[in-house]
């Protein structure tokens, strides 16, 4: 894979905000808020470009969880942390045209981030989250097409009884230089997974009818030998 290096260093620095937002979530902030300090703990790591729509974290709250936007439609609202709640965020860091993309689902109980839950329906989505990138890395072969894996994966999600909420139904891209150039984790993309350089898996998923929406996206590659790894 070309500039390996140059794309682990974005995705680091994207996993490395992530994990320190956790602090800043708390009750009363608001999705603008915890999107201005997520843009602002990437800039003190030198990034300050994004390559999905003028989006570089795209942050959802509580019942917002569950909506599926695009970047050119999403504006962060003033919805607030409550004391138990849930929230998501999808990073789109881009330097030099390298880009990362990664995405975390947040519990609040009693007003702050935990990262062990004891609610059931947070229970639920994390492990069925895990689950879904374990079976990714146990599936996805080299010649494994993009719409070998949509099928597979959200057969799993109907398995576990869970919705695909993303409102084009896929379940990741390619990551590219050019944002229309994405090649879909969907139905009817024949292309094989080595294709392209790299790839995210980011099921956005729900149970029916439930307040939470669960996002977990990492980006991932096939090395000299054909193994799939994580970025």
């Amino acid at each position: 894979m070309k500039n390996i290096n140059e794309y682990k260093t974005i995705q680091r620095s994207a996993k490395e905000v992530l994990g320190e937002i956790k602090h800043f979530i708390v009750k009363g902030v608001t999705e603008k808020d915890i999107s201005d300090e997520c843009i602002e703990l990437l800039r003190e790591k030198g990034i300050t470009e994004c390559w999905y729509h003028g989006v570089p974290a795209l942050v959802l709250c509580g019942s917002r969880s569950r909506v599926s936007v695009s970047g050119r439609d999403y504006i962060a609202s003033e919805e607030m942390v409550s004391d138990t709640d849930l929230v998501t965020i999808d990073l789109s860091p881009s330097k030099e045209n390298i880009w990362g993309d990664c995405a975390r689902s947040f519990a609040v109980e009693n007003g702050i981030v935990v990262d062990q839950p004891e609610n059931e329906d947070f229970i639920s989505g994390f492990v069925t989250e895990m689950k879904l990138h374990e079976e990714l890395l146990n599936f996805a072969k080299a010649d494994t097409k993009f719409c070998e894996l949509y099928k597979f994966a959200n057969n799993l999600i109907i398995e576990m009884d869970f919705e695909n909420l993303d409102f084009m139904k896929n379940l990741g891209h390619s990551i590219e230089t050019d944002i229309s150039k994405r090649k879909y984790i969907e139905n009817g993309n024949a292309n094989i997974l080595s294709s392209v350089e790299c790839f995210t898996f980011e099921p956005h998923i729900a149970v029916s009818g439930s307040k939470w929406g669960f996002k977990h996206e990492n980006i991932y590659y096939f090395d000299d030998n054909g193994i799939i790894c994580e970025l």
